[in-house]
C-alpha cells in the first residue's frame, strides 16, 4: 500500500481524506456508516460564540448536479460545543477540527480561544464567508482587509493549527489566500459554496426562505479546481481542496492541482460511506501508478 500520510503545518493526517463542515454533523452522526478513525480529518459543523437559530425553512433546495443551502450556521454556541459536544467526540481517533464563524473579528477571536483550551481539536478552520455586521453585512472574505482582520485577530488568541476557508465569490481568490497567509494563516481551505438561487415558477417566489443560498455539488467541481489550482500557486501554505468531489478520481485531480489535502462535502448526503471509498481509491489508483506516497501527485500538474 502507499503511504497516505500529509501534513498540514504541525497537524498530520492519516490520509488526505477529510469532512466538509456543515455535512457530517460532529462525525458521531456517521459512526454507523464509516470508522471515522478512517478519516483523515472531521471539520464539524460550524460552531459560533453565541447560539444561533439559523434561517426560516425551506432552507435546502436541490438543484441539477448539486443542491442549495441557506441553513445560517444553525447551533448551541461554542459553550454548548465544550460542555457537551467535546466530552463525546475528544477520544474519536481521527483530527477532529472545528469551524469557527462569527460577525466581527472579536466574535471570531474570542469563540476560537475558547476551543484552544480543548486538548483534543489541534486546529480551526473559520468560515470568513459570514457577513460582516459592521459593513452593513458584506462577507469578511471577499476583501482582503476584511479577510485579514478576521485572521489577525485569531491568531492572537489561537496557537494551534489555524486554517482559512475562502470563499469563491471574489474577483481574485489568491488575492485574498495571500492576505490571510500573511497575518499567520497555517493553511486554506477552498471553495465555500457559491452564491445561487432557484425558483419554483408554479409559486412564482424563490425556493429558500432568504431567497439565495449556497451551490455545492458536482456542478461547482470545475470552479473549485480552477480556484484551488490559482491558489496553490500563489501562496507557500498548505491548500485543502473542496467543491464537488464525490470520488477517488475527483479527489485525484484536486491533489494534482496542487491541494495537500480535501474535503467531502455534499456527497455525504448521497453516500454516507464516501469517504471510506475515496480514501480506498486513492489508494487503489497510487498502487496501480507505481506511487509509493500519495504526496508523489500533490501539485503534479503539469500546465
Amino acid at each position: 500500500m502507499a503511504s497516505l500520510n500529509v501534513k498540514i503545518n504541525n497537524l498530520e493526517l492519516k490520509n488526505p481524506v477529510m469532512t466538509a463542515s456543515g455535512t457530517f454533523g460532529y462525525g458521531l452522526e456517521f459512526a454507523d456508516f464509516v470508522p471515522l478513525d478512517g478519516i483523515g480529518g472531521i471539520i464539524v459543523k460550524g460552531t459560533t460564540l453565541n447560539p444561533r437559530e439559523g434561517n426560516d425553512y425551506p432552507r435546502m433546495a436541490e438543484t441539477h448536479q448539486g443542491m442549495l443551502n441557506c441553513v445560517g450556521l444553525q447551533n448551541k454556541g461554542v459553550d454548548y460545543f465544550c460542555s457537551n459536544i467535546y466530552p463525546q467526540i475528544k477520544d474519536i481517533d481521527t483530527n477532529m477540527i472545528v469551524n469557527v464563524s462569527g460577525s466581527s473579528p472579536e466574535d471570531y477571536a474570542e469563540c476560537a480561544a475558547r476551543i484552544d483550551i480543548l486538548e483534543n481539536i489541534p486546529a480551526i478552520e473559520l468560515n470568513i464567508s459570514c457577513p460582516n455586521v459592521r459593513d452593513g453585512g458584506m462577507a469578511f472574505g471577499v476583501t482582503c482587509e476584511g479577510a485579514a482582520s478576521v485572521v489577525r485577530a485569531v491568531r492572537k488568541r489561537y496557537n494551534k493549527t489555524l486554517i482559512v476557508k475562502l470563499s469563491p465569490n471574489v474577483t481574485d481568490i489568491a488575492e485574498i489566500a495571500r492576505a490571510v497567509e500573511a497575518e499567520g494563516a497555517d493553511s486554506v481551505s477552498l471553495i465555500n459554496t457559491l452564491m445561487g438561487m432557484a425558483i419554483d415558477i408554479e409559486r412564482r417566489r424563490t425556493m429558500l426562505s432568504i431567497n439565495t443560498g449556497g451551490l455545492s455539488g458536482p456542478c461547482v467541481k470545475p470552479v473549485a479546481l480552477r480556484m484551488v489550482w490559482q491558489v496553490a500557486k500563489a501562496v507557500n501554505i498548505p491548500v485543502i481542496g473542496l467543491g464537488g468531489i464525490s470520488c477517488a478520481e475527483d479527489a485525484i485531480e484536486f491533489l494534482m492541482a496542487g491541494a495537500t489535502a480535501i474535503e467531502i462535502g455534499t456527497a455525504n448526503f448521497i453516500d454516507p460511506a464516501v469517504t471510506i471509498k475515496v480514501r480506498d481509491g486513492i489508494n487503489d489508483w497510487l498502487d496501480l501508478h507505481g506511487c509509493n506516497s500519495v504526496n508523489d501527485i500533490i501539485g503534479a500538474l503539469e500546465a
